[in-house]
């Protein structure tokens, strides 16, 4: 079984990256932890250079690794819905958990939304995973 967990390194990817760690965790799957460089203009949370994206990369995939999980990583560019649905093809995923980051209104229409197009496109399960969701996961007996 593999996870794919697209992280963009907002606010939201601490807990995306917990809940996607504890679900391969639990279940012995491989956890594959996905950045996409997006083309100008980047989003304020983006890493400014290749050292900090590779550090911010290696800081995610150590939490993941310490809840006994199995991680790669992948970076890859171009646009983010569409690199990480053919991510889950090119690497056959069994679920993708990605975060919602809750725009509405307005932003959305302007914007789109990343996760609303992936849950449209997938071609596998997708889990969004709230801002603010627990810290603690519950694993099932």
């Amino acid at each position: 079984m593999t996870i794919l967990c697209p992280i963009d390194f907002s606010a939201a990817t601490e807990a995306v990256v917990k809940y996607s760690a504890a679900l391969a965790a639990g279940t012995g799957a491989e956890l594959r932890l996905l950045h996409v460089l997006e083309p100008e203009p980047r989003a304020t949370t983006a890493p400014v250079n290749d050292v900090e994206l590779a550090q911010r990369l290696a800081r995610h995939r150590e939490v993941a690794l310490a809840t006994g999980a199995q991680v790669t990583t992948a970076i890859v560019s171009g646009s983010a819905s569409r690199e990480i649905v053919e991510e889950a093809r090119r690497h056959p995923a069994d679920i993708i958990v990605i975060g919602a980051h809750g725009q509405t209104g307005l932003t959305r229409f302007l914007m789109g939304s990343t996760a609303e197009t992936v849950v449209r496109t997938a071609p596998c399960v997708t889990l969004l995973v709230k801002p603010g969701c627990p810290n603690a996961y519950r694993q099932s007996a």
